[in-house]
């Protein structure tokens, strides 16, 4: 039995991969600044003797023991990581410290859940994790771009003066239950307009196109590469594109909404195109999505109506 910090571990993803950890018999540690996360993704882990919760913020130096560690401690919306955006830097690079040090103490194998958004708004197309990005570095997403780049720059640097041993990730979007209903990001915000019979809101034209991974394959590669030998960087995400328009009809269509699209302008550096070259993942991890992207938002719709409906209630 190993034991598994989570940072981040009540928010999307980092309650799924807590489940998971659970799952295989690990001993996990959740610790989360509630500042995204929320309880009710993880209190129906609370009665497991092997789980524990820490109210902490990593930005903080904390004493644990551990043997793994995987740092998802951010917010990774537009609409939370603009909401303070000092905070938002801060807790990527002096999260990052904070957990290597953790890792350097403790000689524990140490995952940093970086972004695809260090490709900024990419001239390359797919993206390689050759590719050294066109990022903004004084613009509104810089906070999260550059929080995201130093953080990678700090784990490269402790493996290489202090032997720790890195794993480095970088997630393109991801969707699936448990995403917060004022999460912001595309997918949510589609699915809660369809059901409330809302116009749906594409900025832009809406042929830009995003990939959309959903977040049981994401975990899986996730953990793949915690077990693996490389450190990175690698891809983990869909390379299968989806415009905006395509989107939206989707999910019109799933939901069966009355809801019409409508068109606004494009927000400052928001990435025309999206979609990750995961032949690295392929090759090294022998991982790739499985889910397809329907099935996939079938699945998320009914979480939505389920939140929805709970709202409504209270």
């Amino acid at each position: 039995m190993k034991k598994i910090l989570v940072t981040g571990g009540a928010g999307f993803i980092g309650s799924h991969l807590c489940e998971r950890l659970l799952k295989e018999k690990n001993e996990v540690i959740c610790l989360d600044n509630f500042f995204t996360g929320s309880k009710k993704n993880i209190v129906h882990l609370m009665d497991n003797q092997y789980f524990e919760v820490i109210r902490h913020d990593i930005e903080e130096p904390i004493l644990l023991e551990v043997d793994e560690i995987y740092n998802l401690a951010c917010p990774a919306s537009p609409i939370h990581y603009q909401f303070d955006p000092v905070k938002t830097v801060k807790t990527s690079v002096m999260g990052a410290i904070n957990v290597l040090e953790i890792a350097k103490r403790c000689k524990a194998k140490v995952l940093q859940a970086s972004t695809s958004e260090v490709y900024g708004d990419p001239k390359v197309h797919p993206q390689t994790e050759e590719y050294r990005g066109n990022v903004n570095p004084i613009g509104p997403r810089a906070c999260y771009d550059e929080g995201k780049r130093c953080a990678e720059t700090l784990f490269f640097d402790y493996h290489r003066e202090y032997g720790v041993d890195i794993k480095v990730i970088r997630i393109f979007n991801t969707y699936g239950p448990k995403m917060a209903l004022n999460d912001g990001r595309v997918v949510s915000n589609f699915i809660i307009q369809a059901l409330n019979n809302q116009d749906i809101t594409i900025y832009g034209d809406g042929n830009q196109t995003r990939s959309f991974c959903y977040v049981d394959d994401l975990v899986d590669g996730m953990t793949k590469m915690m077990n693996s030998k490389e450190n990175g960087p690698i891809n983990l995400g869909n390379p299968n594109e989806c415009s905006m328009n395509e989107l939206a009809k989707t999910i019109i269509n799933i939901t069966s909404s009355k809801s019409k699209i409508i068109f606004k302008p494009l927000p400052q550096d928001d990435p025309k195109q999206r979609c990750p070259d995961i032949s690295l993942a392929n090759a090294k991890l022998d991982w790739g999505p499985t889910v397809k992207l329907k099935d996939g938002l079938v699945k998320t719709i009914e979480y939505f109506k389920k939140e929805l409906s709970n709202a409504k209630s209270l």
